[in-house]
């Protein structure tokens, strides 16, 4: 458990990032960060190295696209060290639009998506340095209809399912 305000200071500095990100405030975003950040989406390997890197991917990739207008975010867990924070949550949202970040290329589906998402966020200083984020992408392929689940071990919303609610039995094993 974080002490001496240290969540605090940390939620502080990234609710200021995400507030900008989620304005579509490319200057206001890149005004978080700091002087040499970095953002990785680990399943698409899409995002930006430098300034002008991460400047490049927010005003090509996010800004505009974040998410579609009916998305919601729910917190699962939250852990901060002086240098990181680290999210879990579950986002949920339609894809109506284009969301080249996360689906490079993938025209809207109009379909509805449920995924966990962990985020991990750099601090430096009162700035985030970094973001590396990860999710599922085969859980939203299938959820999208792009990836039929048959034969593979994938599941669509039941992965969000079984993390709100552990005791779900498990989708593969039948065991008594």
């Amino acid at each position: 458990m974080a002490t001496d305000g240290l969540a605090e200071r940390i939620d502080a500095i990234f609710e200021r990032h995400m507030d900008a990100e989620l304005a579509g405030d490319l200057d206001g975003t890149l005004g978080t960060m700091s002087a040499n950040p970095h953002l990785v989406n680990v399943p698409t390997m899409v995002g930006g190295s430098g300034a002008e890197g991460v400047r490049r991917f927010y005003a090509k990739r996010l800004v505009g696209q974040f998410f579609p207008p009916d998305v919601t975010f729910t917190p699962i867990t939250r852990t901060h060290s002086p240098e990181r924070l680290v999210d879990e949550l579950v986002i949920r949202f339609t894809h109506t639009h284009r969301i080249d970040w996360m689906l490079p290329g993938v025209e809207p589906t109009n379909r509805r998506v449920e995924v966990a998402f962990v985020v991990i966020v750099g601090i430096e200083g009162e700035t985030v340095s970094y973001e590396h984020i990860y999710w599922d992408q085969a859980t939203v392929l299938v959820q999208l209809g792009l990836l039929q689940p048959e034969g593979l071990p994938v599941v669509g919303q039941g992965a969000v399912a079984k993390l709100l609610d552990p005791s779900l039995p498990d989708p593969f094993f039948n065991e008594a």
